[in-house]
């Protein structure tokens, strides 16, 4: 008996605190009012599943949305690198006196390294 004794004082609780709860709560389910634990506990249960069905759909909208916004970044990133290539395109024959310059600097830079380059790799 000494073992079962703490199951059954928590049982008489769980009861007890079932009854408190479950006699103000009345539901209506298609035009019948159910009220008591029964009340309670259905009532309970249509909460707590509106709550978690809630949950689940705030999860799964999200998932679409990072999804979509994801897909118009990346069209969003596409469209800019081919507008930044058009551009410069467009701009490119009117760059071109600055760009021989540019090329010549760049050409006689390099060279004195390329000398050096082939110096040290034959040694």
């Amino acid at each position: 008996m000494k073992k079962y004794a703490p199951y059954i004082i928590l049982f008489l609780f769980a009861a007890l605190l079932f009854n408190s709860w479950g006699n103000d709560m009345t539901m209506n389910f298609d035009g019948d009012e159910i009220d008591g634990p029964l009340g309670w506990m259905l009532a309970t249960l249509f909460a707590g599943g509106g709550a978690l069905l809630a949950l689940f759909i705030t999860i799964m909208v999200g998932v679409l949305l990072a999804v979509v916004f994801a897909g118009v970044g990346v069209m969003l990133l596409g469209s800019l690198g081919i507008g930044a290539i058009v551009l410069a395109l467009a701009i490119s024959p009117l760059l071109l006196p600055l760009v021989i310059p540019v090329a010549l600097v760049w050409y006689l830079v390099s060279r004195p390294r390329k000398v050096n380059l082939e110096k040290t790799a034959s040694a």
